[in-house]
């Protein structure tokens, strides 16, 4: 596995997860299954029996420097790359590949997100290893997808093509975006459409031809980078590149352009935790389905709720079923899980009324 690296995308703020995730410390850092490690020590750690811990790179804001060097001490500082602004996932993995080919030509890269739960961590590392094998004897682009077993809408959709190759990966027919609930009921049913995972595997080499061919302005961005990577002139060559860069997602930008794309439909016990529902999926419940992170935490008459609160705070649950209820230091969130997409728009809200002191 010496010419396989992993790229750990680590530079969102979790929007969706407020009031827990917050801008100054968003949900990669935060212990939210209270295990004692964080999202992204959980990602770091499930790939150390495949790959090398020299070859797992972290790209990051510039804000979040600091936490990642604390939470993950092993790395150094040029498996840390800082991205001087957003600019979604697009230029975010075009950096990391570019780099990494940069050092080994005959790079694989994984490309993972730092806050998705995976609890079957042997199967997982199976489908990679496949995954891996794949794509080093083809010029293919694979994105994981994952066996639904719900109609969810916080999910995006790949719909794929029946014929498979021998080792079962099958040609990508389509992306979707996030859809309703009925829609979502009619992709369940057709049983040819997986969740989108967010994860990818791809020789660089490969990924870096067919960004030159579906977003040639980026590829031109990041085109003299191998003069400034682990050199002092990197941070700057950066900050220049992303200027350049358009804001917009792996997605968007190439998966749902190129035609090398194939899938492999997976299970591994994988959820994205990109909501509280989510969260409230993979929690333990009580006999009435609640949820219940903390330790002074009273129910009467309340069910299927997410209750989140600090340890040391008295908090007292009665006639609520299907709620949230999120504890923070400053905020206190209480909504119905099924109206929990809204959370976005309730941080969009609070900046318009100057209140980023809570976000």
């Amino acid at each position: 596995m010496s010419n396989v690296y992993v790229a750990i995308m680590a530079g969102g703020i979790g929007s969706r997860f407020w009031p827990k995730s917050r801008t100054a410390k968003p949900k990669q850092f935060l212990d939210i299954l209270n295990i004692g490690k964080t999202l992204i020590q959980l990602t770091y750690e499930r790939f150390l029996p495949l790959i090398p811990k020299e070859n797992i790179f972290i790209v990051t804001s510039d804000d979040y420097e600091k936490l990642v060097k604390e939470q993950l001490p092993d790395l150094k500082q040029e498996q840390i790359l800082m991205e001087p602004v957003r600019r979604n996932t697009a230029p975010c993995i075009a950096y990391v590949c570019d780099k990494i080919y940069a050092q080994n030509h005959n790079a694989t890269v994984v490309v993972s997100p730092s806050d998705h739960i995976i609890l079957q961590e042997e199967k997982f590392l199976k489908v990679i290893e496949r995954c891996i094998a794949f794509v080093e004897n083809n010029d293919e682009l694979v994105t994981i997808g994952i066996k639904p077993s719900k109609p969810a809408t916080g999910y995006g959709y790949i719909q794929y093509h029946e014929e498979a190759t021998a080792d079962n990966f099958h040609r990508v027919k389509t992306f979707t975006e996030k859809p309703s609930l009925e829609i979502a009921k009619t992709f369940l049913k057709s049983g040819d459409f997986l969740w989108n995972s967010g994860m990818f595997v791809w020789k660089a080499k490969t990924f870096l031809d067919t960004v030159q061919k579906y977003l040639p302005e980026i590829a031109e961005a990041f085109r003299d980078g191998a003069k400034h990577y682990d050199q002092p002139s990197e941070k700057a060559f950066i900050k220049e590149a992303y200027s350049q860069c358009t804001n917009i997602s792996i997605d968007y930008g190439v998966m749902e352009k190129a035609n090398n794309v194939y899938t492999i439909p997976a299970q591994f016990g994988w959820s994205d935790i990109g909501t509280w529902d989510s969260l409230y999926e993979v929690y333990e419940h009580d006999y009435l389905g609640n949820a219940v992170s903390g330790k002074n935490v009273k129910i009467y008459d309340a069910a299927h709720n997410m209750i989140m609160v600090d340890d040391k705070k008295l908090v007292v649950i009665q006639g609520l079923d299907g709620y949230c209820v999120i504890d923070s230091e400053d905020v206190l969130l209480i909504c119905q899980k099924e109206k929990e997409q809204e959370i976005k728009q309730i941080t969009v809200d609070l900046k318009v009324a100057d209140l980023d002191r809570y976000l």
